[in-house]
């Protein structure tokens, strides 16, 4: 008597893509639309989402050493491939990139300073800071910098950081933000609209079965301007105490 043998649970997938998801990807910039896309949805599951997951879960455990605020579920992690073409004279429905941001536990609803990386077909790119702060938050990161300018720099021109990633990007305003100084020392930096680092690295690194581990590496890295970027947004994010007759 032969006994029947259960289904072998299925292999979880690799922490890397393999080829078939860049080519992936370079399908779907040729034929960015629904009826190519729909009958390969599939496709796009196994190839691309799932070896996604994958790569953010092994991240998050390596984050959980050096940025334990920013463990989170890889399915949070993880940007949908479509498009949001309500607002845009770009009406193509997918994205050709596929990418996923880290935010701080209790800025999940708003920018904040984070993490984050994508795969396209042509390059990986990998970043860390505050890209799209809200208001309050640009102003209390400028505020902050009135102060504590010299200690950013630092950070930012540390060797590591200097040898690895790119120059500050910070799409600048052109004229100093109004109620700022504008002969102090750190308005380069106070007119920055954003504040992120970032590295480019060539396609084909997210192939390679130690992906994760350097995006990982990266993220380390710059773990001290994501911080200090967090302390003045954590800050303005608290309630403010009530004021009751004068008195505190």
């Amino acid at each position: 008597m032969v006994s029947k043998l259960s289904n072998p649970t299925p292999a979880a997938p690799a922490a890397h893509l393999r080829p078939e998801g860049l080519a992936f990807l370079r399908n779907l910039a040729r034929h960015n639309d629904r009826e190519w896309f729909t009958p390969r949805k599939a496709a796009f599951e196994a190839e691309l989402k799932e070896p996604m997951l994958a790569i953010i879960r092994k991240v998050t455990d390596a984050m959980a050493t050096f940025a334990p605020n920013f463990v989170r579920p890889a399915e949070k992690c993880l940007f949908r491939i479509y498009r949001d073409t309500r607002f845009s004279n770009n009406k193509l429905p997918y994205k050709t990139h596929v990418a996923a941001w880290w935010s701080h536990q209790g800025m999940e609803k708003t920018s904040g300073a984070g993490y984050y990386f994508h795969i396209s077909a042509k390059d990986v790119v990998v970043a860390a800071g505050a890209y799209m702060p809200e208001k309050d938050q640009l102003a209390a990161i400028r505020h902050w910098l009135l102060e504590h300018h010299t200690e950013f720099r630092k950070v930012l021109q540390s060797a590591a950081i200097r040898k690895t990633f790119d120059e500050l990007e910070g799409n600048s305003l052109t004229r100093p933000p109004k109620g700022f100084p504008c002969e102090h020392p750190a308005m380069d930096l106070i007119k920055c609209k954003q504040w992120g680092l970032s590295a480019t690295l060539p396609a084909k690194a997210a192939l390679k079965a130690d992906f994760a581990g350097v995006v990982a590496r990266y993220f380390k890295l710059a773990t001290p301007m994501v911080d200090a970027l967090n302390t003045p947004i954590a800050a303005s994010l608290k309630p403010k105490k009530k004021v009751l007759f004068g008195l505190r």
